[in-house]
């Protein structure tokens, strides 16, 4: 562990970590299938030998949020999902939900390391951590990446501003972890008592969004903040690198893009869904839905890690609406553009029309015509049991945002 990247993986050839990926995703699957019965039933007919490629990883079932929650409640704590037995376990987190997220025993088991050490992290280091040790796992997430890297770390937790300043000002941490805002919040209120946090120069922030006002404001109170993208189910997914050019896909997953709402992939620049899969033992999520929305950058980092990129969290996937009185989800306009593959892209727009609500289902096509526009609404009328209106347009004529309905309803 020197120089300007953790260890050689992160600057493997692209051809030799899918490679290496796939070869490994067949062991990863038998072993859900063998050591987690509600696995076992969500990958019924599932070959795992024969999974060795994104295209046949793509034929798996997705696994959504709902679907976790709810096979807990069914059987908790889990829902059949894990493959390690609670009392077997580290820590078992409470995230909102219910959630239950287990950690397990092995060093670094959120992989937060990486984005730490990318981060500017090092060994001894005292790390200032503000994430919560309450319930969520944000606090075991930074702080076990931390000793990792063998750094020593100040339990902080959130609140408290005025303590918060006076133990910097008095330990000295050179490296902070949280959310940004709150990072703000301590810097300007040392200033504002006179303390001396200049020991703190580097930050690695998640949990909310950083946009270049904040990041800029951090900048000029004397930290440099990168920051990572993370679940409580997943843990690290990708983090930034000092190029600040997207996000860096972690060496301990498959990250792939779908449609929202659907199980098919995108292609490549398209934004969509983040579906994981995540190289855990304890907790083998294959093809787990974030319901965050991001897309894939072409080419690799300028720094010299040569993962895929991400351009980070986009927004949400969960676009569910209801009109005249009927739910409409992604999924259905998803299934729409299953049935009519000329569809490239597809968005709904929800509106009002004489104070009833109305639909329309805009539609990219190659090749327009009236009969596919009518068959396109009759399946439309299939699929949602509501009656909507369709327009074929041009390719490139809808944002590529991942949003696939649009509810622009204006209530008084």
């Amino acid at each position: 562990m020197s120089g300007a990247f953790l260890d050689e993986r992160e600057t493997r050839a692209p051809e030799v970590r899918e490679r290496e990926l796939f070869a490994a995703l067949p062991e990863l699957i038998a072993h859900a299938q063998a050591s987690a019965p509600g696995l076992a039933r969500h990958l019924h007919g599932v070959v795992a030998r024969e999974v060795t490629s994104r295209a046949a990883l793509a034929q798996l079932p997705v696994l959504r949020k709902s679907a976790l929650m709810e096979l807990q409640r069914s059987g908790p704590p889990f829902g059949g999902i894990a493959a390690t037995a609670p009392g077997r376990l580290a820590r078992i987190f409470v995230s909102p939900g219910p959630v239950y997220d287990p950690e397990g025993r092995v060093p670094d088991y959120w992989r937060f390391a990486r984005a730490l050490y990318a981060a500017g992290f090092r060994a001894g280091d005292l790390v200032h951590n503000t994430f919560a040790y309450h319930f969520t796992p944000a606090g075991s997430m930074a702080e076990s990446g931390a000793h990792a890297l063998g750094c020593a770390v100040i339990p902080a937790g959130g609140g408290q501003t005025e303590l918060q300043v006076k133990t910097i000002a008095e330990l000295k941490p050179g490296g902070y972890v949280g959310t940004p805002s709150f990072l703000r919040i301590i810097l300007e209120k040392g200033r504002e008592l006179g303390a001396d946090l200049s020991s703190l120069n580097k930050a690695l922030v998640s949990a909310e969004a950083l946009p270049p006002s904040l990041r800029a404001a951090i900048k000029d109170l004397g930290v440099t903040a990168l920051q990572c993208y993370a679940t409580a189910d997943l843990g690290l997914i990708a983090y930034e690198s000092p190029a600040l050019e997207g996000m860096i896909v972690d060496e301990g997953v498959i990250v792939e893009i779908v449609r929202p709402g659907s199980s098919d992939p995108v292609p490549p620049g398209e934004v969509g869904e983040v579906v994981v899969t995540a190289f855990n033992r304890d907790y083998p999520l294959i093809r787990f839905a974030t319901g965050d929305l991001s897309a894939v950058m072409a080419g690799v980092s300028p720094c010299g890690r040569t993962n895929v990129r991400i351009k980070g969290w986009m927004g949400r996937a969960d676009q569910r609406t209801k009109v005249r009185g009927m739910f409409v989800d992604p999924a259905q306009i998803g299934e729409v553009m299953t049935r009519h593959r000329e569809i490239r892209r597809a968005r709904l727009v929800v509106d009002t029309r004489d104070k009833v609500d109305a639909m329309k289902l805009c539609c990219e096509i190659e090749a327009p015509s009236d009969a596919l526009r009518d068959a396109i609404a009759r399946t439309l009328n299939t699929v949602t049991n509501l009656r909507g209106e369709v327009e074929l347009v041009a390719r490139g004529a809808l944002p590529n945002d991942g949003k696939l309905i649009d509810d622009v309803r204006k209530y008084e």
